[in-house]
């Protein structure tokens, strides 16, 4: 009888453990800031063998994936990223915009205060995010067992991808030359981080974020969250968030084709392969996931495109509002009835409109008149009456996407190609980004580690897709807001 009972017991047990999820111990996503697509290729040669290429050639790649929203920006592309959702869901509709008529940087919280420097960098928390991220899910999913962390020198690269109920998010604080987090996550800093800190410290006011010191302190950070919080060691499966913030600033300032840039990239090689090698000994290989995209593009810098009789240019925003708002105070009598004018998108000062009693649909229909006149323009529009604007229907569709009724933009212009929002004279030689266009929408995609069979695909995926092809492998539910597709090729290979 005895026997008997011991067999049913190790049966019981065996049946259990059969039907355990299998999930991998740690999935790692890896955000490059304003990296482009092509720059899989262009560096390719020159890259070494453990990181990019690695990625390559034992991952799988989605090589045609895209942006589908805009404006193409930081925050809105990390937290799409994690969410698998666009700013008219997910409520991040730049990394400024307007709540409640004010405008509001997308991660400032004054209800939280900053811990490891008595600085305002650290008044931070993903409060104004209204959908949850893989991590958010990975946590529910395992009875919050999981430890979810984020970490990048932006703020905003670590605390939306972490998302609400992250275990910690860091990031650095210039002045005080050190990573910082805030009290939505904890009151002091672990043992761990004061010492990284320490060892690690750098000049007050040094501009990391500019410099590629900073793609190497983001990945000693990195490692420093895998080995001391035990990533991949316990019974759950655990998901570190890394964004690599300075090769989108080196950009901005050199643009697209410079040696600093390059030698950016090959910095980042170099610390990525070095990622790879410690994840296979404190993980194991085959044991974690890790997936590489990036928040946004950017544009070849139009004075490079015009040496080349390539179409191109910019235009002065400020400058724009404020021959709009001279043109509609002849119109109305009112002056500054538009006061922000961000990422391709211009506010209207609803305080203006309603204390001159004005009717809203006629001062924005004098706008787009106005602004349709500007050659630059492709197309001006108002939002609120975007499906009665002729456009052609994958721009419609990003456009839609990436409009928040709370919290985007009135009237929305689309550039001509390789028009930037930017002052563009002979001197300027850097570039930027938030369009609509594929040398700001189309991004590298690729998985690799546990599960993932090697190949690609060249069929078209977006960023909304990650998270949902990441959530199916888990078998966890997708972010509360999701709208993206898994990837099969990708989540299929069980």
């Amino acid at each position: 009888m005895k026997k008997i009972l011991i067999s049913c017991v190790l049966c019981v047990c065996a049946l259990i453990s059969q039907a355990q999820v299998e999930r991998p111990k740690l999935v790692i996503g890896l955000a490059v800031d304003q990296m482009r697509w092509d720059y899989l290729y262009y560096y390719y040669n020159e890259f070494g063998e453990g990181g990019f290429k690695r990625l390559l050639n034992e991952g799988f790649s989605c090589e045609k994936t895209l942006i589908n929203y805009t404006p193409t920006v930081t925050a809105i592309g990390h937290t799409s990223i994690y969410t698998g959702s666009v700013p008219a869901l997910h409520g991040i509709a730049g990394n400024n915009f307007r709540l409640n008529g004010q405008p509001v940087y997308c991660c400032f919280d004054k209800n939280v205060k900053s811990v490891g420097s008595n600085n305002s960098a650290g008044q931070m928390s993903p409060h104004n995010l209204l959908a949850t991220t893989i991590g958010d899910q990975l946590r529910i999913a395992t009875n919050y067992q999981s430890k979810v962390i984020g970490v990048a020198l932006k703020d905003r690269a670590a605390i939306l991808p972490a998302g609400h109920a992250a275990n910690a998010a860091y990031w650095w604080d210039k002045k005080a030359g050190h990573f910082v987090t805030s009290s939505f996550y904890m009151d002091k800093l672990p043992q761990w981080v004061t010492k990284f800190n320490k060892d690690n410290q750098a000049e007050p006011g040094f501009d990391m974020l500019a410099n590629t010191k900073g793609i190497t302190m983001t990945f000693k950070m990195a490692e420093a969250a895998l080995q001391n919080e035990q990533l991949g060691k316990g019974n759950a499966t655990d998901m570190l968030c890394v964004s690599v913030s300075p090769t989108d600033i080196i950009s901005h300032i050199y643009g697209t084709r410079r040696p600093e840039v390059k030698a950016a990239y090959l910095q980042l090689d170099k610390e990525l392969a070095q990622f790879l090698k410690t994840l296979d000994a404190q993980v194991g290989r085959g044991n974690y996931l890790l997936f590489l995209s990036a928040d946004h593009g950017g544009a070849h810098n139009p004075n490079e495109m015009k040496a080349q009789r390539i179409p191109a240019g910019g235009y002065d925003a400020k400058a724009t509002m404020n021959k709009l708002n001279a043109h509609l105070q002849q119109k109305f009598g009112v002056d500054s009835l538009f006061n922000w004018f961000y990422a391709y998108s211009l506010h209207i000062n609803q305080g203006a409109i309603a204390k001159a009693n004005l009717q809203i649909d006629k001062v924005k229909q004098e706008a787009v008149n106005f602004l349709s006149k500007d050659s630059q323009f492709a197309f001006v529009v108002d939002m609120q009456n975007l499906n009665a604007t002729t456009l052609p229907s994958k721009l419609k569709e990003q456009l839609a996407n990436g409009y928040n009724l709370h919290r985007s933009g009135d009237i929305q212009v689309v550039c001509n190609p390789n028009v930037v929002d930017a002052k563009v004279d002979e001197k300027y030689i850097g570039t930027t980004h938030s369009a609509w266009n594929p040398y700001d929408a189309h991004i590298p995609l690729i998985f690799m580690g546990w599960k993932v069979e090697h190949g690609q695909t060249a069929k078209t995926t977006h960023i909304v897709d990650i998270a949902p092809t990441v959530c199916s492998m888990l078998h966890i539910q997708e972010p509360n807001a999701c709208i993206g597709e898994t990837i099969e090729e990708v989540a299929d290979n069980d």
